[in-house]
């Protein structure tokens, strides 16, 4: 008689055989899309990232005031970072999509880390076009042949989850089609509990390293990542939103030819928003350019809680149109940040004690976004991407500078665990803000417009609009509302002349 303790273990063993059979034909027999296989891979990096910073830096108790100790801790980080992107490139898929959150990370994890990740937005690992028919085909039910006059073999760009290329439909309209890397949907599980695993054994071995909050941010948001019609959805809801302002452009939706892996979209051209060198043959200023990024990620944050959460420069086009005017393209509509009232009054509050200096309201506001204790000053520093001494001196007064921005690289390696308290607590809606905050601030620092007044001018605005809009609703009473509508107009006011008189002053400073 069989004891059912051999039944499970061959019954487990069986699965196992089946279940690596099954994704080796659904990945093309690629040896890297079995679980057992991408397990390894991560287990390995981790050992040899973890013997790194053993061996280099944990051998010796150091003085963490010193330039050695810095300068030896930069070296294994870049080491550390080199190892994670060969693995990332390994396996690909949700790997490339954490590693490209990482990169984006710039004032809120070690610099090494930040700029070998970067790569990532531009660069992803590539599929052959024939990978991508066989989607299409599995999709859409028949041969790309059949639906396409012309469909260009060299990818217009490859990401984490999918690439686009270019074609033309039969009717000859030239579109772009965006294709889901066929391994993802089935590694997707595997590869965030694997991930989770290695974060938690990282944190384990080094008490300061704590990435469980991107790991759970990954996990909440990779199925609606993977959804290419809620994209699709998102972009003629956005499209909507802001149909009034005209130097905006998102790709029209062809639904036809889209499904939840292939999503088929108006093709536009344009140069990338931090390509100085495009704006320059094109006669495209970058201070308007700018001017326009801030007027609408304002609106989205405070005023319409609904917020495009990948503004890596890759997704987003800039280019003259046949009249000569500016617009600015918004492509990527996978990833988006859907905010509640409550909390976009919390964070105008937040941004509003900022800019006036008002610590006591920091804190206040701070607090209301899960924020505990004296972690408000950091939580400052991180929403404004500025260091403390110019968050009490005031953001609006104070330029930034590249001296300030190695300052802040040292300072983050040095309070890490506090940050990683800040990510662990902070409302979950902060995440993506975070995020969003610094990808905007990584564009305007290479179109070097980063301390333009009227950045905060329309910020300021935005958030005043939304904190009254918020109290007004809170109330029946018309004199209430009388009054509400006088305040706001005379803080508006005051706001129109403090940033007229700082204009003024930056005027004759550069006189």
């Amino acid at each position: 008689m069989v004891s059912v303790g051999r039944v499970i273990k061959y019954g487990i063993f069986g699965t196992t055989i089946l279940g690596s059979g099954y994704s080796l034909h659904a990945n093309d027999y690629n040896i890297n899309s079995v679980a057992l296989v991408r397990l390894a891979n991560a287990a390995l990096a981790i050992k040899d990232i973890a013997w790194t910073y053993k061996k280099q830096l944990y051998y010796r108790e150091w003085d963490k005031t010193t330039e050695e100790y810095a300068a030896q801790k930069s070296v294994c980080h870049k080491i550390a970072a080199e190892r994670l992107l060969k693995l990332i490139c390994t396996n690909r898929g949700v790997y490339i999509k954490v590693g490209q959150h990482i990169g984006a990370l710039e004032y809120l994890l070690p610099s090494e880390f930040v700029q070998t990740m970067k790569i990532l937005h531009s660069k992803a690992p590539q599929n052959t076009v024939e990978v991508l028919y066989k989607v299409i085909r599995q999709d859409l039910k028949q041969n790309p042949e059949e639906l396409f006059d012309d469909f260009e073999a060299e990818p217009l760009g490859t990401a984490s989850l999918a690439q686009v290329h270019r074609a033309k439909l039969k009717d000859g309209t030239a579109v772009a089609v965006k294709v889901q890397h066929p391994y993802v949907r089935g590694n997707s599980i595997v590869d965030m509990k694997t991930m989770e695993i290695c974060c938690k054994v990282m944190a384990w071995i080094f008490p300061d390293f704590n990435m469980q909050w991107l790991v759970d941010e990954s996990k909440r948001n990779l199925p609606i990542e993977l959804d290419f019609l809620n994209e699709g959805r998102n972009a003629e809801k956005i499209a909507g939103m802001f149909k009034g302002y005209k130097w905006l452009k998102i790709p029209k939706i062809f639904w036809k030819y889209s499904t939840d892996r292939v999503l088929v979209m108006e093709y536009v051209e344009g140069g990338q928003v931090d390509d100085i060198e495009y704006m320059r043959r094109h006669k495209i200023d970058p201070v308007q350019i700018s001017n326009y990024l801030g007027v609408l990620y304002a609106n989205m944050i405070f005023v319409n809680g609904f917020v495009h959460s990948d503004p890596h420069p890759g997704n987003i086009l800039v280019a003259k149109t046949d009249k000569g005017e500016t617009q600015v393209m918004l492509l990527d509509h996978g990833l988006y940040s859907t905010l509640s009232d409550q909390f976009r009054y919390d964070y105008s509050q937040l941004w509003l004690s900022i800019l006036r200096v008002d610590r006591l309201a920091m804190r206040q506001f701070s607090e209301k976004l899960g924020i505990r204790g004296n972690l408000y000053g950091i939580f400052a520093c991180m929403v404004t991407g500025r260091p403390w001494e110019a968050v009490v001196a005031g953001i609006v007064r104070t330029k930034q500078s590249t001296r300030e921005k190695n300052l802040i690289q040292k300072e983050t390696s040095l309070v890490l665990p506090q940050i990683a308290d800040v990510l662990e607590h902070v409302d979950r809606q902060m995440l993506l803000i975070l995020k969003t905050n610094d990808l905007i601030r990584s564009i305007e620092t290479t179109l070097g417009t980063q301390n333009r007044q009227t950045a905060f001018s329309v910020m300021s605005r935005c958030c005043v609009q939304t904190v009254f809009q918020q109290k007004h609703a809170q109330t029946t009473s018309e004199w209430r509302r009388f009054t509400l509508r006088l305040q706001r107009t005379l803080i508006e006011l005051k706001m129109s002349l403090y940033y007229a008189y700082l204009w003024v002053m930056n005027l004759k400073f550069w006189s």
